[in-house]
């Protein structure tokens, strides 16, 4: 199957100190990606590799090939903002503009772009916020704060924003991670959804949420405190929880390291 993202021998550097080496990975469509490992091995900089937002850190640069569809985000003539777009992000804590409604939240994309006719905003803010599973609970109150949700709905309204522009790719770093159960299972179920549309790749710090929620798994880890991280292993979920190729990557998930 033709990779939807294909990183190809990235270094990521922030200033001088090479941060994670040697990243090569490739995503397919409509799957889900987890990336896990132990703190400071680079996840989340692999993550925010993916849609260029590792450039907006002071010193961020990345040196190797990344592409999404064959396309090369790094080249020259690519702008970071329209590969963001293409390549959406929900982040650890929901950040719902505070300011907004609800439904200004859901559409503040759109609305960036241009798009000003109103039903078309009413439309995708409802597709969107069915599609994050949310429109239910707040379809009554869309003229409300959306900072006044509870958290888990914070966080789908959150991925109600990100899926409003139709991304190809959603990325989810530790999106569960400030959530109680019942939020994080909601978030999960959604997960398992949104795959059939988008091609979802998410750092988790969970095991057993990775185990559950993704088809194929990468296991980051760094030799030594101050050294780059680097991909260990990637593999089908169920090869890299039940028979790890490396010894690393067995000790874990196993929990006896990280």
């Amino acid at each position: 199957m033709a990779k939807r993202l294909d990183v190809t021998d990235v270094d990521i550097y922030y200033g001088s100190f090479k941060a994670v080496e040697g990243v090569t990975l490739g995503i397919e469509p409509r799957t889900v990606t987890a990336l896990i490992g132990p703190s400071g091995c680079g996840k989340s900089t692999v993550l925010r590799t993916l849609n260029r937002m590792h450039e907006v850190i002071p010193g961020g640069r990345v040196e190797g090939r990344v592409t999404l569809d064959g396309q090369d985000l790094y080249a020259a003539d690519v702008d970071p903002v329209a590969v963001r777009r293409t390549i959406g992000m929900v982040f650890q804590r929901p950040n719902p503009f505070p300011t907004m409604t609800i439904f200004d939240n859901v559409v503040a994309g759109l609305r960036l772009n241009g798009v000003k006719h109103k039903a078309t905003l009413d439309e995708v803010a409802e597709r969107s916020l069915r599609g994050a599973n949310l429109w239910e609970e707040v379809k009554d109150r869309l003229d409300k704060p959306g900072a006044g949700l509870s958290g888990g709905q914070q966080q789908r309204l959150c991925i109600a924003r990100a899926i409003a522009v139709e991304p190809r790719v959603l990325l989810m770093d530790e999106p569960c991670s400030a959530l109680d159960p019942i939020s994080t299972l909601a978030i999960e179920d959604l997960i398992e959804t949104l795959k059939a549309a988008y091609t979802i790749v998410i750092v988790t710090h969970n095991m057993q949420q990775a185990a559950r929620v993704s088809d194929r798994t990468a296991f980051f880890n760094l030799k030594a405190t101050g050294q780059p991280g680097r991909l260990v292993e990637v593999g089908p979920t169920k090869t890299i929880f039940n028979a790890p190729t490396e010894k690393a990557t067995e000790d874990y998930i196993s929990g006896r390291f990280g």
